[in-house]
This record gives structure tokens, C-alpha cells and sequence, in this order.
């Protein structure tokens, strides 16, 4: 059951991870985004890391798509117009995902560490201490840039839409 289910949502992912690519509206795109970190989720929650999961769609799902759609509608972005599509460009994209999945391949069946089973998680700590032990500690400057980036990008992304500069 558990193969299927990751089947099933690493497949939606992946449709809404090309919907993101593939359409015009930036609103629709945003909406594939927000289902794509749903699916993520999902897939968490098949592997029993149910926090992560939680946090999954709380943060990504939840702030950081509010603040893209935030952003969508103060810049008040239209839908692009349609282009035509060119042979050579689609023919490079398809050699080089091609080129990819080749040597992911060869990867794969080069090591026999990718073929044992995974052995089930045994630990004493919950996930919520290991999360919080590795992001405060570990990860702290990090944490503080990317927070004062996504606040930085916010501001001026309110100058930006404003219709008269001072």
C-alpha cells in the first residue's frame, strides 16, 4: 500500500511540478506550486514523519504561497502571451532530460546500496527536539538570513508596486 500511495503522489507532484512550468498565469502557477507542497506532504506522511508533513503545509503551502500570491497581486502580473514553439528548443529539452535519466539510471544500477531495503527508523528522540535542535543550532544564521530576505523581498516588492515613485 505504501509503494502505491507513493506512486500515486510523487506522480501528482510531478504533474503539478510541470503545471508550474507550463502555464501562463502566474496565479495558476502559484495554485500547482501550493498543490505540488500538498503532495510533498503526502509523501511525508507515507514515510511516518508526520511533523515534517505538518510543517510542509503550514510553511511552504501555507506562508510562503500566501506571500508569492501577495507578491502576484501587488505587481498586478497579466497572463503571458502565447509563443510559438520551436523544434530545436523542444528537441534539446527532450535529449537532455533523456541524458538524465541515462546516467540516473547508471547510477542507480552502478552501486547495490540502492537495491537493499531501508531499514526502519529507531529513534529515542521525537522529530519535533531533532528539528528544533538541528534549525537552532546548527542552522541558526541561516535561519535568520533567509527570514530577513523574505522580509526584505516584501518591502520591496511594496515599493515596486506602487504607481508613483518619490
Amino acid at each position: 500500500m505504501q509503494l502505491t500511495l507513493f506512486w500515486i503522489f510523487s506522480s501528482l507532484m510531478i504533474l503539478f511540478g510541470l503545471g508550474v512550468i507550463t502555464l501562463r498565469s502566474p496565479v495558476s502557477c502559484a495554485m500547482c506550486l501550493v498543490s505540488s507542497f500538498i503532495s510533498l506532504a503526502a509523501l511525508f506522511i507515507t514515510l511516518d514523519a508526520f511533523f515534517i508533513a505538518v510543517i510542509q503545509i503550514l510553511v511552504a503551502a501555507g506562508a510562503v504561497m500566501v506571500l508569492f500570491l501577495f507578491i502576484i497581486m501587488l505587481l498586478n502580473l497579466q497572463a503571458e502571451e502565447c509563443r510559438r514553439l520551436r523544434f530545436p528548443v523542444i528537441l534539446g529539452g527532450i535529449a537532455t532530460i533523456l541524458c538524465f535519466l541515462i546516467l540516473l539510471s547508471q547510477v542507480l544500477a552502478s552501486n547495490p546500496q540502492f537495491l537493499e531495503p531501508i531499514p526502519a527508523l529507531q529513534s529515542t528522540l521525537s522529530d519535533v527536539k531533532m528539528i528544533g535542535m538541528t534549525l537552532f543550532h546548527s542552522f541558526n544564521l541561516p535561519f535568520q538570513i533567509i527570514g530577513l530576505l523574505l522580509l526584505v523581498a516584501t518591502v520591496g516588492v511594496v515599493l515596486l508596486s506602487r504607481r508613483t515613485l518619490k
